[in-house]
């Protein structure tokens, strides 16, 4: 491997269906947090497996390689996996991030939660006109953050070819709030 350059697809001695079947794994899941009633799905320990993040990362890099301009990575573990998603594609990458944290002019959207309502906000400037965008996310749960997400790429210029996420609660039904958005979900059933 050539420094500053990440694989594609899975790690050698592992096929696709295996390696997928490993980052299951590596998934924890942590009742009530962060409250009560909440199983959250903690990606440490796949962040912290090299050889799996990184072949994670490589089957992405394969299925958009030549269909992307730039990734969006959500905050905050969008980011995580958007990051070495842009490196390995040899694209840029824009985070979306929570109100207040970019500097100058922004674009902002806000979608409600359970307890009232959020916002995120790209800069205006993030997408040339028509750029082709990977936005990504660990998981899709209510859609919400996804939906605003993906009008916040169409409102800077940007087009949304996927979701990618790492996994989907679909029992909390978030692609009715996607319309027509293609979602690839990594480990989907």
């Amino acid at each position: 491997m050539t420094a500053g350059r990440l694989p594609t697809g899975a790690p050698a001695q592992e096929g696709p269906t295996a390696l997928l079947e490993r980052v299951r794994g590596l998934i924890r899941d942590v009742p009530d947090f962060p409250t009560p009633g909440v199983v959250f799905k903690d990606i440490a320990p796949l962040l912290g497996d090299g050889e799996a993040f990184a072949g994670l990362i490589g089957l992405l890099a394969d299925r958009y390689r030549g269909r992307v301009d730039v990734v969006a990575g959500i905050e905050a573990r969008g980011f995580v996996l958007g990051a070495p998603l842009a490196v390995a594609l040899g694209v840029g990458f824009v985070p979306v991030r929570k109100a207040g944290k970019l500097p100058g002019e922004t674009v902002a959207a806000s979608y409600d939660l359970e307890y009232g309502t959020a916002s995120i906000e790209v800069q205006p400037d993030a997408f040339h006109r028509a750029s082709r965008v990977a936005l990504v996310d660990d998981v899709l749960a209510t859609g919400g953050t996804a939906a605003a997400a993906a009008g916040l790429v169409a409102r800077a210029g940007g087009e949304v070819v996927e979701l990618a996420v790492l996994m989907e609660l679909t029992f909390l039904g978030g692609r009715s709030r996607l319309g027509d958005l293609p979602v690839h979900v990594v480990l989907g059933d």
